[in-house]
């Protein structure tokens, strides 16, 4: 088996990890009790998004990319509300917490 010779480009990441935690927003708007599975429906969406519209003419492409824009997604959507929480949560008395 050849492994993929994986053509991307910036703009790929640029317009579909912003596009997943978008998606992820607004079906958390719609479904409250979907916390637990956002980490699955980023990954998933990131393989429509990286299959469909992304890399449609290889499948080994799209999937590899699919998995990698949707754990991005995840991770900048997780390191983004990890800092605000803690943004919030400086008290002046513990500043470095």
């Amino acid at each position: 088996m050849e492994f993929p010779f994986i053509l991307t480009n910036f703009w790929d990441a640029l317009i579909a990890i912003p596009a997943i935690i978008i998606m992820i927003e607004i079906l958390k708007i719609f479904f409250p009790y979907i916390s637990l599975w956002i980490p699955t429906i980023a990954c998933l969406l990131g393989l429509i998004i990286s299959v469909l519209i992304a890399h449609p003419h290889s499948l080994w492409t799209g999937i590899v990319m699919g998995i990698v824009y949707g754990v991005a997604a995840v991770g900048s959507y997780s390191s983004f509300v990890y800092v605000i929480y803690n943004y919030r949560d400086k008290k002046p008395q513990n500043p470095y917490k």
